[in-house]
């Protein structure tokens, strides 16, 4: 399975839960960041999507851990049933 196939489930279900959802296209400017960038019901999140199997690179793991300390959520999605199983209490960090 494609990480695109991972990045289409989660977008279809955060449109679902009605989450604003912004995928940056990075250039190389700026802070790095994860995939995915949204908020829900006031709280913030990011996603990075990754194909069955795969990890976050080391980079992507500091931008997770540097979400994390700030009171964001991050998520790791590397398959469709945890795309599919989003709920509200994963974006509120519960």
């Amino acid at each position: 399975m494609l990480e695109k196939t991972i990045k289409l489930a989660v977008k279809k279900r955060l449109k679902q839960l009605g989450a604003y959802q912004h995928w940056p296209v990075q250039m190389g400017y700026g802070e790095p960041c994860l995939d995915c960038h949204g908020c829900y019901q006031g709280s913030y999140f990011a996603i990075e999507t990754k194909a069955p199997g795969k990890h976050p690179t080391l980079q992507q793991q500091i931008t997770i851990d540097k979400i994390l300390a700030a009171g964001g959520v991050a998520l790791v999605i590397d398959n469709i049933e945890k795309a599919n199983g989003i709920s509200s209490d994963h974006l509120k960090g519960k």
